[in-house]
């Protein structure tokens, strides 16, 4: 329902499909090193047509807006959202709403990506004047750890 608006969302972020795909590359290269760009792509595609996705998406770059725009009532719990603070982990559980769709491998493979936080979401954490990631890295590591869940379930043995 939502796909062209979540496409263009994280287009808005600065964050394109392949940077997706790249991430999710990381992931499942060492067990599929047959694996095309396409076929993960087309895994990040699908992953992104799931309502549930689109939800999650959508509202990880709301919140990033507004805080951004400094529109949180409490200053003190804003400042904790925009610095991304260790304690605050509300993003990561949003995050898991995405995997949980994609099982173990989606949950695993995204504590391993928000862990050393490769490529994109790299760059999404590095903190930003003006600008609030917190809750965008999250969700591009669950799409990428989701896209790698769904290509390890679908590979032949």
């Amino acid at each position: 329902m939502f796909y062209d608006e979540c496409v263009q969302a994280l287009l808005d972020r600065g964050v394109k499909i392949e940077d997706i795909a790249n991430c999710a590359e990381f992931l499942h290269k060492p067990y599929q090193n047959d694996i095309t760009k396409e076929e993960i792509i087309a895994n990040i595609q699908e992953i992104l047509k799931k309502r549930e996705v689109q939800n999650a998406v959508l509202t990880a770059i709301e919140l990033d807006r507004l805080c951004e725009e400094d529109k949180f009532h409490n200053k003190e719990f804003q400042k904790a959202v925009l610095d991304d603070d260790g304690l605050y982990g509300i993003d990561e559980v949003l995050a898991y709403g995405i995997c949980n769709i994609y099982g173990s491998i989606a949950l695993t493979n995204f504590g391993y990506i928000d862990k050393v936080k490769p490529g994109i979401i790299g760059v999404l954490n590095e903190p930003q004047k003006g600008c609030c990631n917190t809750f965008l890295d999250d969700i591009v590591g669950a799409i990428a750890a989701s896209a790698a869940s769904r290509l390890a379930h679908g590979k032949k043995d």
